[in-house]
């Protein structure tokens, strides 16, 4: 299975996590990235992800092998949502086994750094007020 995927399905944390256990792991990290209800002190009602798949699953990949050759890890997962998605919905999930904690917290910062800044994945906010934006992958606004 790839080790970087898109879903438009709620993602199962503790299922992925499952996938990383290695007998010779000694630690597993995890990052959860949640919708969260604000964003630019503008109240946030709700998500839409969109990804250019073709690209970001090829962008995804290279930073997930550039991750298993800088860091002594066993294995790195990390899943994308897209489409539509409730305050609280797990947005992004990216997991990390290795043998030493170091080289996992590492690893899974380095992952997360670079999906947001380099995969084709936009958000679109649809803010409480009725407006809407948005984002590219680094969190800067779409200019239109």
């Amino acid at each position: 299975m790839s080790a970087f995927r898109l879903s438009d399905q709620i993602l199962d944390a503790a299922g992925l996590s499952r996938e990383l256990a290695s007998a010779s792991a000694g630690a597993c990290v995890g990052f959860e990235g949640w919708v969260r209800n604000h964003n630019d002190g503008k109240a946030v009602q709700k998500l839409a992800y969109q990804a250019y798949a073709p690209l970001a699953l090829a962008e995804g990949e290279r930073i997930m092998a550039e991750a298993a050759a800088r860091f002594a890890i066993e294995r790195a997962i990390c899943v994308h949502r897209t489409g539509e998605l409730a305050i609280g919905d797990l947005a992004v999930w990216v997991g990390v086994s290795a043998a030493h904690r170091d080289a996992a917290f590492a690893a899974c910062r380095y992952v997360i750094d670079e999906i947001k800044r380099r995969v084709p994945i936009w958000k679109n906010e649809f803010y409480r007020d009725g407006a809407s934006g948005w984002l590219h992958p680094d969190g800067s606004p779409v200019e239109g």
